[in-house]
C-alpha cells in the first residue's frame, strides 16, 4: 500500500472537520490527513490538534493568518515530500468531494501520475450550484482547454491525487496562484513535463456547512493565468 497523505486546507471549517476526519479514517485507516489551517477563529485548529495527540495519522499545520488556497496546498505538498509520502490528495473540507471516491483515485493512480476528479467528463455532474455559476465554470474549462491545449474537461476542479514524482518535478516556490488558477497551473505544469494525467468522473456537491470562499478575484486570476502559462510555455521559461 502506497503511503498516502490527504491535504485539506481549512478556514472556519469546524462544523465539517468534526465529521470528515473520523469518516476518512474509518473508511481508509491506512491514510494520513494533513489539515492546513489559516488560523481559523472558530477553533478548527484546536480541534485538530487535540485529535492529533491521540492519532499519529492526523497532522496539523497551523499558519499565522489567512494566506489562501494555493499556498496552503504548496505547504502541504512540501510536507508530503519532506515526509516521504508516495501520494498526495487535494480535498475540500466541506463534503463537496465525496470520500467514497478516494478508492477510485487510488486505483487510477496505479497507472497514472496525476488523477483529476472531473465534474464534466460525463456530462455535467454538479449539485446545488446556481445556473449562472455552473455556466461560468463550464465555459471557463472550455476556455482553458482552448487556450492551453490541455486535454482536460475539468482543469479547475480541486479533488486530485498526485504521485510524488510530479510534485518533485515542479518548482513549488514559483507557484503564486490561488483558487481556480492554482488548479490550472498545477495541471498544466504536470502535463507539460510529460506526466500522465487521467480524469475520472466525480459528482460535486456544493457546500453542506459553512460559507463559500468563491470571489471575483479568483475568477479574474484564472482568466489571466491561462495566457501566462501559454506564453511562458511558448518562450520555454515554464518552471
Amino acid at each position: 500500500m502506497k503511503k498516502t497523505l490527504i491535504i485539506i486546507p481549512t478556514y472556519n471549517e469546524i462544523e465539517n472537520v468534526t465529521k470528515l476526519i473520523p469518516l476518512l479514517l474509518e473508511m481508509y485507516p491506512f491514510i494520513h490527513i494533513l489539515i492546513v489551517d489559516d488560523n481559523s477563529p472558530d477553533g478548527t485548529a484546536e480541534y485538530v490538534f487535540k485529535l492529533s495527540q491521540n492519532d499519529e495519522r492526523i497532522k496539523l499545520l497551523k499558519r499565522a493568518r489567512k494566506l489562501g488556497l494555493g499556498t496552503a496546498y504548496v505547504a502541504g505538498f512540501k510536507y508530503m515530500l519532506e515526509n516521504n509520502y508516495d501520494l498526495a490528495f487535494e480535498m475540500d473540507a466541506d463534503f463537496s468531494h465525496d470520500p467514497k471516491e478516494i478508492k477510485n483515485f487510488l486505483e487510477a493512480a496505479e497507472e497514472n501520475d496525476l488523477v483529476i476528479g472531473s465534474r464534466y467528463i460525463n456530462g455535467v455532474n454538479v449539485i446545488n450550484w446556481p445556473m449562472m455559476r455552473l455556466l461560468l465554470s463550464w465555459f471557463a474549462n472550455k476556455y482553458t482547454r482552448f487556450i492551453t491545449g490541455m486535454p482536460l474537461c475539468d482543469s479547475t476542479g480541486g479533488f486530485k491525487c498526485f504521485r510524488r514524482e510530479v510534485l518533485q518535478s515542479i518548482n513549488l516556490d514559483k507557484i503564486r496562484s490561488n483558487g481556480y488558477a492554482f488548479q490550472i497551473e498545477m495541471n498544466f505544469k504536470a502535463w507539460k513535463k510529460g506526466f500522465k494525467l487521467k480524469e475520472i468522473p466525480i459528482i460535486f456537491v456544493d457546500r453542506v456547512q459553512g460559507t463559500s470562499k468563491m470571489s471575483k478575484k479568483i475568477v479574474h486570476e484564472a482568466i489571466f493565468m491561462v495566457w501566462k502559462l501559454r506564453i511562458r510555455s511558448m518562450l520555454g521559461i515554464l518552471r
